[in-house]
């Protein structure tokens, strides 16, 4: 139990932080190069420099290069035409060709910007050495734009993705051990034991619901602790609103998992409900989508989603450092969560001997 409670957090945000990411690079690439001039060179060079790219094969074969793709060898292909350099130098202009696995569409399309983009920066250089369109570029621009990124200013997609996880292994850790308390009594005879005692069900429950509070606003704080120091995750809000919110947000975990574990006889049973309940949880919480896309009747059920409130919370203190005037919504419907949660717990308890 020991290893599950403070290893295995540890580990997973560790591994989650690193694999858990939109960020697109290393995009697999094959070039159909039918030119073999300066400029196909200078072009298939420019994805090289880019942080974006590898540059996999290289072919005259645009069916070996469909082949790589069909095979997983391959996110995009760009095709060079023959004749590239010669269009480009007689008529000032010609085509390429992107072919995008879009088996992913979101990969997809960041596949296709990010393209699309090198060969803008590509076509501008190619402009600067023709002196009228070189020109004509300097002329119409009029406006400089400088790019201020607030809140996260170096674009870290880790900074943004450390304060979730944190909730997600908090929860599934208060939410599994608790399910799995009171059947546990159930299992091997001492609840018949206990129930004899003349212990309040509310005392009983609560007396369940302090060890497991406890030991994850520690985990919190460690979590806390190793997200600072392997990813100097930025904290600007207050730690002691972290600690106070995360206090009301156990509550409601701890008391759903107790819940659970009432209206169920096996531990295998209370895992499997523990796990349905928090896929939905997690997938419908903002942490690897973000809520605004979601269809408007499921933003209607992640106001039920305690989850989608507490990942909230984090990333607003600890990133943008908002105080109790900025998250009082998410904080009172927590509240709320927790007063219910914990009722049902205690009513669901049946204290019989």
């Amino acid at each position: 139990m020991i290893p599950i409670i403070f290893v295995m957090p540890i580990v997973q945000l560790i591994v989650l932080v690193h694999a858990a990411t939109f960020e697109m690079k290393n995009i697999r690439m094959v070039v159909v190069d039918n030119d073999y001039s300066s400029t196909s060179k200078k072009l298939v060079e420019k994805f090289q420099r880019s942080p974006f790219f590898i540059i996999s094969n290289r072919t005259n074969s645009y069916k070996l290069a469909e082949e790589d793709i069909k095979n997983g060898n391959a996110e995009v292909v760009i095709s060079i035409p023959e004749n590239f350099e010669k269009n480009l130098i007689r008529e000032n202009k010609d085509k390429l060709q992107l072919v995008v696995n879009a088996i992913n569409g979101t990969s997809a399309g960041l596949i296709n910007a990010y393209s699309i983009s090198v060969i803008s920066e590509f076509n501008k250089e190619l402009a600067g050495r023709n002196g009228k369109p070189a020109a004509a570029i300097i002329s119409q621009k009029q406006i400089n734009t400088f790019y201020s990124f607030w809140y996260n200013p170096e674009l870290n997609f880790k900074t943004f993705m450390v304060p979730g996880i944190l909730v997600l292994l908090v929860t599934i850790i208060g939410f599994l051990l608790s399910g799995m308390n009171v059947v546990r009594e159930k299992e091997i005879g001492t609840i018949e034991q206990i129930n004899v005692t003349p212990i309040k069900k509310y005392q009983f429950i609560i007396g369940k619901l302090l060890p497991f509070w406890f030991i994850a606003l520690f985990e919190l704080a460690f979590g806390l602790t190793v997200g600072k120091l392997l990813f100097n995750i930025p904290m600007v809000g207050s730690l002691g609103l972290v600690f106070f919110v995360a206090s009301i947000y156990l509550i409601v975990i701890l008391s759903m998992g107790l819940f659970v574990s009432t209206i169920t006889n096996t531990q295998q049973q209370s895992m499997l409900i523990s796990f349905f309940i928090m896929m939905i949880f997690i997938l419908m919480s903002g942490l690897f989508t973000s809520i605004e896309n979601m269809p408007s009747w499921a933003q209607t059920i992640t106001k039920f989603n305690p989850v989608a409130y507490f990942i909230k919370i984090m990333r607003m203190v600890l990133l943008k450092g908002s105080g109790f005037a900025e998250i009082k919504t998410e904080f009172f419907s927590l509240l709320f969560f927790a007063f219910t949660m914990l009722s049902l717990a205690v009513w669901r308890y049946r204290k019989t001997s």
